[in-house]
């Protein structure tokens, strides 16, 4: 599983590959209040869980993402359903609702997605 501070360096590397540990750093250092090295022990652990390869460049390493985004959304959003509303989500729609976080435009894309699913089981 893929870190918080991971996945930041992560969507660097889904944007654009292959990036440098240094223009990793450049685009989200400030933000995240990182340094070299905080990036560099990043792109290592995700290395190790083979999300990521490196290439040599001269004196510097490439980086480019192994793990498609897709797949990472997909095992995120799973392991969240699963650990808080016992892998449904009609659990997480209600909670949402309740916290009144749905908007109007959010409650029609579900309807129509409900219709949608309605009519491919039909």
């Amino acid at each position: 599983m893929i870190s918080e501070a991971e996945a930041v360096v992560m969507e660097v590397l889904w944007r654009g590959a292959p990036r440098s540990a240094e223009e990793i750093l450049a685009e989200v250092g400030a933000a995240q209040q990182w340094q070299e090295g905080t990036v560099k022990s990043l792109l290592n652990r995700l290395l190790k869980k083979k999300a990521v390869k490196a290439e040599r460049d001269g004196r510097r390493y490439l980086y480019s993402p192994l793990l498609p985004r897709e797949k990472y959304v997909h095992q995120t959003s799973k392991s969240l359903l699963d650990r808080l509303f016992g892998g449904r989500v009609a659990p997480l729609v209600a909670h949402f609702s309740e916290q009144q976080k749905l908007s109007k435009k959010d409650i029609a894309d579900l309807r129509q997605l409900l219709k949608e699913l309605g009519d491919e089981h039909s």
